[in-house]
């Protein structure tokens, strides 16, 4: 499987796509983790809250616990320190609830921005690469063998413009029926410089 063409005009331009595509994604992945960071810095309230919720809580029940301690009347002092406690903490799960919520925000859309342009890569320009790498293959092995080059000329006769066949021979399709070894051999060297390859039978 050959990964770049053979001619510089082709190669270069696949190799010049390639570092783009490169530096897409690599741009794209950075700005999704740059917006990730950015929306989790919403979470510092939520940060802030579970933690002052947190320590009044336990300030609360600490403090409870000592006034239940006095005789008599400490279980009737202890219940308002627990329902305030109990508030703290409330306090406290708002804020984890919403660091969550900041969390699952940034996730979202930090995969959202990279969904389209790691689609385009994935689904649009990956599939055309491999494509040509397979076809290019083939057409090198094929360059090789008398019966792969007819093939090509094949090839060429199916899907290059009529103004370049009628270049090679007045009657192309002709010639290349009676196997005339110059039009196949033509036919052939077009169908690899259309690919952006170099003809082993031609210097």
């Amino acid at each position: 499987m050959k990964i770049y063409a053979d001619r510089f005009p082709t190669a270069l331009r696949q190799l010049l796509t390639d570092l783009l595509v490169v530096a897409w994604v690599y741009a794209t992945i950075r700005g999704a983790l740059w917006l990730h960071d950015l929306v989790q810095r919403l979470a510092v309230p939520g940060q802030k809250l579970e933690g002052a919720g947190a320590g009044l809580a336990d300030n609360l029940a600490e403090a409870g616990g000592k006034v239940g301690r006095v005789p008599l009347v400490g279980d009737e002092l202890t219940a308002p320190f627990e329902r305030a406690a109990g508030a703290a903490r409330s306090l406290a799960e708002a804020g984890r609830d919403q660091q969550e919520l900041v969390d699952q925000l940034a996730l979202a859309l930090a995969v959202g921005l990279l969904i389209v342009p790691l689609g385009l890569v994935v689904f649009g320009w990956l599939p055309l690469r491999v494509r040509w790498m397979r076809r290019a293959g083939s057409a090198a092995t094929l360059a090789t063998a008398p019966a792969g080059r007819d093939l090509l000329a094949l090839r060429a006769l199916a899907g290059q413009p009529l103004r370049k066949l009628t270049r090679i021979a007045p009657d192309v399709a002709e010639a290349w029926r009676r196997g005339d070894d110059t039009t196949v051999n033509a036919l052939a060297a077009l169908e690899l410089r259309r690919l952006g390859l170099r003809d082993p039978h031609q210097p």
